[in-house]
């Protein structure tokens, strides 16, 4: 037999009360008579009637809900900074919805439209790119809507993220201080701007401080996989690389492991610097040494910033830039 869903009609009948009794209870109104209140919660567990939050939300026009789009939830990356946003969100009694995009393009429209459909107060979007279209369904939208980890390089949309300029800046100088003139950079689609536009920036800065010639043959774009840093090592061999800075933790995770394989010391013949600091960089021998980003931080900052923007208030610096730091450990000199 099919379960009946029992509505706030139901409960205000059987106590034989008004539905804005029922109201009042079930969102703990004050203004409700002591055994008034005792005869709705005795109806409410006995009819185990739950309030229908999209009901709710037509109501009030808020669902406490907020969506969240990541690009790839095996990551380590993106479910630390998923931590983050949840835990603030339950502190505000905020409901996430997690949604997937596999960071392809169409489905984040997909996904970004039936978060919307669900009446989300709120979005939160982790992925590294915006394409023209997708940052016309943002205009469209009138949900409030934050980037984490992430950067906008239009800078129209509010975002949390380290200055990964200065981070890889820092990066590099220790490889070149360490005698590397051919360093590789290995990241993510050079047609993300996190990529392209701030940590490539930060390689380029580096390398002209230091009298080095910029060699195109040394920049790698790659999937953020480990399988994608494994069957790069030829590649790195043949462009000369004695040191490479790696954008993902999973991907440097695949070049330390090519490296080994085909027989060559780390760090004492190759260096690698990764980027995340995930727990990755801890399990892998030698550990990787990383730039350090407040993951967990980034995830939670951002879920406040958000807050404030379904709230209405006021919000005076659009980009919040969190402390980075540099770890060192056994993968470099």
């Amino acid at each position: 037999m099919e379960k009946q869903t029992i509505t706030i009609y139901d409960v205000a009948r059987e106590a034989a009360v008004s539905m804005a009794t029922v109201s009042r209870v079930v969102n703990g109104n004050p203004n409700v008579k002591p055994a008034t209140r005792k005869k709705v919660l005795e109806v409410i567990d006995r009819l185990d009637y739950r309030p229908n939050a999209v009901a709710r939300g037509l109501a009030s026009k808020k669902t406490t809900t907020v969506g969240v789009i990541i690009p790839d939830v095996t990551n380590v990356y993106f479910s630390s900074l998923a931590r983050g946003i949840d835990d603030v969100a339950t502190m505000y009694k905020y409901n996430i919805i997690l949604a997937n995009s596999d960071g392809n393009a169409q489905k984040e429209i997909q996904v970004l439209n039936t978060l919307l459909a669900k009446q989300v107060d709120g979005i939160i979007y982790m992925g590294n790119k915006i394409s023209d279209e997708l940052r016309v369904q943002f205009d469209r939208s009138k949900t409030p809507i934050i980037l984490a980890g992430s950067v906008d390089n239009k800078e129209e949309l509010g975002s949390v993220h380290i200055d990964y300029v200065a981070a890889v800046e820092e990066a590099i100088s220790d490889l070149i201080n360490h005698g590397n003139k051919k360093i590789a950079f290995i990241s993510g689609p050079l047609d993300e701007p996190i990529n392209s536009e701030y940590r490539l920036k930060g390689y380029k800065n580096v390398l002209a401080k230091n009298g080095i010639e910029f060699d195109e043959e040394l920049v790698f774009e790659t999937d953020y996989s480990y399988r994608a840093g494994e069957i790069l090592w030829p590649a790195i061999v043949s462009a000369g690389a004695t040191a490479a800075y790696v954008g993902d933790d999973e991907l440097a995770a695949g070049v330390l492991n090519g490296a080994q394989d085909a027989g060559v010391e780390v760090p004492e013949e190759f260096e690698v610097i990764t980027s995340n600091n995930s727990k990755i960089t801890e399990i892998v021998r030698p550990k990787l040494s990383s730039i350090t980003q407040p993951l967990y931080d980034i995830g939670a900052v951002s879920m406040r910033f958000l807050t404030k923007l379904m709230n209405k208030e006021e919000v005076t610096e659009k980009t919040v830039e969190l402390p980075y730091g540099y770890i060192k450990r056994s993968s470099t000199k």
